[in-house]
């Protein structure tokens, strides 16, 4: 078969899983412009161009962590400014989750440093799942590698998407961390896939990686056997005291073109900016957008590190006429899509969400 007349027969919208790492870098060669511009096209087949998902996230337990990961504040192996912290309680938990979602957050997540869940927490943290899932948030969690059975416990809490990121492609991983593999990880998601919950999975730009490796981790997603519903897309934050902490800065062209490929190649999943706009400009993240990110975290702090506060996101939604996601819907799942109309200053439709929107 002519491989050439049989990727060109293909609808570049329908989700892959066959992406050979050749493919993934020829990507990312494109022209700057045709290659936003392609990935604008598939974005618009799945989601509403001017909507996005606004995500919170807290920790639940800060610093200690035996994991030697080079850009993590919270690693016991590095000394940076971050104290270590016990285990929130709940009722901490549930009470800044409210908070959250009067201010606008749609997502709420937890993040733990642990190098693994550890079942004497699980109660503890299964009822800080079931109170935020209580408000009818979306719940996601990252507490380091889970056991099937956990997994599954979680999910029977309320637990809606459980984060653990490559972090980078297989072959750089090990200049990154090297007190867990590349497959701990995978072993890690398939069991959330295993007990029914949505994966939460991407990487982190700015670690010393070359475009290869931004490739490879974005081949390795695209060809797990379910793409992650939720891609984080991180620009390293450069911490004092870690390996990585003087680490030169990824170009934002280069940004951009990480965020339009992994649309590309999971065309579906909601490609999210997580770490690194608070140095990011207005206009960087306006071209995020228009390569099909579309969501990002809110709130004046991620997990360690500093956000931008959220008046300044609202302003700069209300600049690009931006808005947040009307109704939760599962690109993975056809039933919960949404249908409608909407007029284009061009008076053309483009398709979005199963739809013609």
């Amino acid at each position: 078969m002519n491989t050439s007349i049989s990727a060109l027969s293909r609808d570049p919208a329908q989700p892959r899983h066959d992406w050979t790492l050749e493919e993934v870098e020829a990507l990312f060669e494109l022209p700057f412009t045709e290659l936003v511009f392609r990935a604008a096209e598939i974005h618009r087949r799945w989601f509403d161009p001017t909507e996005l998902q606004l995500s919170q996230l807290l920790s639940v337990k800060t610093g200690g962590c035996p994991e030697n990961c080079g850009y993590c504040s919270q690693s016991q192996h590095f000394k940076t400014a971050t104290q270590a912290s016990k285990l929130m309680d709940p009722e901490a938990v549930i009470a800044a989750a409210a908070d959250a979602k009067a201010g606008g957050a749609q997502r709420f997540c937890l993040g733990a440093a642990w190098r693994d869940l550890k079942d004497r927490d699980l109660p503890k943290v299964a009822a800080m799942i079931s109170g935020v899932k209580a408000m009818g948030l979306e719940t996601c969690a990252t507490l380091g590698m889970l056991t099937s059975s956990q997994a599954k416990a979680l999910k029977a809490a309320g637990l809606d998407f459980y984060n653990h990121n490559l972090d980078t492609g297989p072959d750089y991983y090990d200049q990154v961390v090297t007190t867990r593999t590349y497959q701990d990880r995978l072993d890690t998601l398939a069991a959330v896939r295993e007990a029914g919950m949505s994966t939460c999975c991407g990487g982190i730009v700015g670690m010393g990686e070359t475009r290869r490796d931004r490739a490879g981790l974005l081949r390795q997603l695209a060809t797990l056997p379910s793409h992650p519903e939720s891609l984080p897309i991180n620009d390293l934050m450069p911490i004092e005291g870690t390996p990585l902490g003087t680490s030169i800065p990824v170009d934002g062209l280069e940004f951009v073109r990480m965020i339009a490929v992994a649309r590309l190649v999971c065309p579906k999943s909601v490609v999210r900016i997580a770490a690194g706009r608070e140095h990011m400009s207005r206009e960087l993240q306006a071209l995020c957008f228009l390569a099909g990110a579309n969501s990002i975290f809110v709130g004046a702090r991620l997990l360690t590190t500093n956000n931008p506060g959220r008046n300044a996101d609202d302003v700069l939604l209300a600049d690009l006429k931006m808005r947040p996601v009307a109704t939760r819907a599962d690109p993975q799942d056809p039933s919960t899509l949404q249908t409608a109309v909407v007029s284009l200053p061009s008076s053309e439709s483009v398709m979005v969400n199963g739809g013609v929107r």
